[in-house]
Order: structure tokens, then sequence, then C-alpha cells
């Protein structure tokens, strides 16, 4: 076994999925996959097969922060209102790797989808239904594993909800626009 395998993170969520019966294969890279376009040309997948663990926080009845993981398909970009309105929480943000760490165990870039240090409310993005196999982080930014998404959703006890920017329509191959705000480019960045 690989040392990276025996790394406490990797083993905190190797260990979370036997807990439910399901045995992870991990893959391990010399380098970072820091980003979903880097993990896919990693692992020879299309971009949308990467899960992005995106962590926000919303404010718990008592004040203290409260986390949550978004389970994101890779091109995709959560939309903070869909979010909220998902949670029944106005007050969500985006968790800073600070908060990240702290909250799941884990730093960002291998935040996955299981083993946090506490319980964590998980979101699903349905679009990673799309595909029979998609990519998750394994606790660091060199490790991922393959799982179907019916098995990522029922190991991270997540609820699939539509929490991500509705896709806008591609301009013409002619450069000409319908009016404004059609292109990729006038999306706010939020995930």
């Amino acid at each position: 076994m690989p040392p990276t395998i025996e790394h406490a993170a990797v083993r905190r969520v190797l260990e979370a999925a036997l807990r439910k019966g399901v045995e992870l294969e991990v893959t391990v890279f010399p380098e970072s996959t820091h980003t979903a376009a880097d993990a896919a040309r990693a692992v020879g997948a299309e971009l949308g097969q990467i899960v992005k663990s995106l962590v926000f926080v919303a404010s718990a009845d008592d004040g203290a922060p409260e986390p949550v993981l978004c389970l994101v398909s890779g091109p995709n970009r959560v939309d903070l209102a869909r979010l909220a309105a998902v949670l029944g929480r106005p007050d969500v943000r985006r968790a800073s790797a600070r908060e990240a760490n702290e909250l799941t165990g884990f730093t960002i870039s291998g935040i996955p989808p299981i083993g946090h240090v506490r319980r964590v409310r998980v979101i699903m993005d349905p679009d990673l239904g799309r595909f029979p196999i998609v990519w998750a982080a394994a606790g660091l930014p060199t490790a991922v594993f393959p799982v179907a998404p019916a098995v990522l959703r029922m190991l991270s006890d997540a609820n699939v909800a539509p929490i991500v920017e509705e896709a806008l329509p591609a301009a013409p191959a002619d450069g000409s626009a319908d009016g404004p705000g059609e292109g990729a480019a006038d999306r706010p960045a939020t995930g």
C-alpha cells in the first residue's frame, strides 16, 4: 500500500465508508489535483464527473457556525439563494479555508464527502446523477476515489436538491447575443 494511503485523513475516509459496508478504491497522484479540471485530467474523466466538496456555513440556533457540505458537479457553481432556500436559512455563506478545516477536519482541495470530524449536513447536486461513476476527494489534495452517485449519496447521507446556478444559454457561434447577461462571463462566481 502506498504511504499516502496510510495518511490519517485517507484512513478516516476509508473507515467511514467501511462502516456503511463500502470498500473504496483510492487513487493517489504524485501532484495535487487542486482544481476540478486537474482532477478530471488526472483520472481521465469528464469535468462533470468530478465531485467538488464545498463547505458553507449557516448560523445554528445558538449562533455557532453550522457546516453544510455541498457535493457539486465539476463545472457547476453553487447558487447561494437556492442553497439558502433548501436549508431554510437566509444567512448561508461560503466557509473560509480555516473554517472548512475546523468544521470538517480536512483542508480545502482534499475535503471528502465523508469522514468528517463532526456531523455535517450534506446537499448533493442532482447533476452528479447523470454519470455512472463520479470521482471525489479522499482526504488529501492528491487522493481521489471513484463511486456511483447513488452510493455517494448513501455514504454521505446527502439530500439531493437543486443548489446550482442555472446554465445560461450559450452565445451563438457568430458572436451575436440575444441580449445583456447572456454569456457565461456575466455569471457571478459563487461556488
